[in-house]
């Protein structure tokens, strides 16, 4: 996301309470996010709430709302924020990014969290070439999912997990990132934010006001993800799939890859109407965990050329889009 001059940066070498930030690792829409040392020198990743449509950065670093019908809408961040970084608090669990700290300055409020050295769910996938094996989409996901678990056993939902999202220790272990749970509030409040959503990966809830939001919302995010990793494109918007559903179903599009267990549950997570996805998390780690699962499918002769096809037209698609 391209950054604004409204999200000016925290330089290398403020001293922020007891941390030094050492440089910027990212910028979101609501977001600022550094990586910083303490005094014993151990890394940490601290979130600034930084809006950039309600605010600014002064030039003595302190965050300022310049139009005063902005402040209700900032405020209302910045109460969801820190009791995020509260609830996040309490959470100790390998899957789910921990939250060591959190303060106010500067105007604003600051969020501590580990510092994991890996890479992106979205980056392993390139690295793979677009699509990833069974057995490895099983193994990190049923993890990734015993900390979603516990994020909703205390009434909080991510709402905007994606590859981006889910990040691989070097370990293997997955790691859940930046929860998106304070824009959300802030999107379906005001008309300005109606747009801060990840295509493809936000639930049809997400785009209706009237509509509540629940587990079955990270739900439908998962569904994509097992979608992407199936090697399938980011699925439609899913306002769009509301009015015309042209996504092809997994169970379908990668019957000759992967097992019917895997692609049924994937088209199911990816179910427009919320009561059609599986009721909970814990039934999609159930069936991700199961050790013995049918084959894929034994294309016929013309069938498998055209497979053949298919798999070598994705990677050449992937190639020029890096290349580009």
């Amino acid at each position: 996301m391209t950054q604004s001059s409204k999200q000016t940066p925290l330089p290398a070498g403020y001293r922020l309470a007891e941390y030094t930030i050492v440089r910027q690792l990212s910028v979101g829409g609501f977001s600022i996010v550094y990586l910083a040392l303490d005094d014993d020198d151990r890394k940490f990743a601290i979130k600034e709430y930084l809006p950039r449509n309600l605010a600014e950065r002064r030039q003595d670093r302190a965050i300022t709302v310049p139009h005063e019908l902005d402040r209700d809408a900032f405020n209302l961040g910045l109460k969801c924020f820190f009791e995020e970084g509260r609830v996040l608090s309490g959470i100790s669990h390998p899957a789910v990014v921990r939250v060591s700290n959190f303060f106010r300055a500067n105007q604003t409020v600051y969020m501590v969290m580990e510092y994991a050295d890996g890479r992106s769910l979205g980056r392993e996938l390139e690295l793979v070439g677009g699509r990833m094996e069974e057995r490895l989409i099983r193994k990190w996901f049923a993890a990734l999912l015993s900390g979603l678990r516990e994020v909703h056993s205390q009434r909080l939902l991510h709402l905007d997990i994606k590859p981006a999202n889910i990040y691989l220790r070097r370990s293997g272990v997955p790691l859940l990132l930046d929860f998106g749970a304070s824009r959300q509030t802030l999107s379906r409040q005001d008309k300005h934010f109606a747009a801060m959503y990840t295509p493809g990966f936000a639930a049809p809830e997400q785009y209706d006001k009237s509509q509540p939001l629940g587990p079955w919302t990270d739900i439908y995010a998962i569904g994509a993800c097992l979608y992407v990793c199936m090697g399938g494109s980011t699925p439609p918007p899913s306002r769009e799939r509301c009015e015309q559903d042209l996504l092809s179903p997994a169970s379908q599009a990668f019957r000759y890859l992967y097992s019917r267990e895997m692609t049924a549950l994937c088209d199911r997570c990816l179910a427009l109407e919320p009561n059609e996805r599986p009721a909970s998390v814990l039934e999609i780690q159930k069936i991700l965990q199961q050790t013995e699962y049918s084959q894929p499918e034994r294309p016929s002769a013309g069938e498998g050329n055209r497979l053949v096809g298919w798999i070598k037209g994705l990677a050449g698609g992937r190639d020029r889009e890096g290349q580009e």
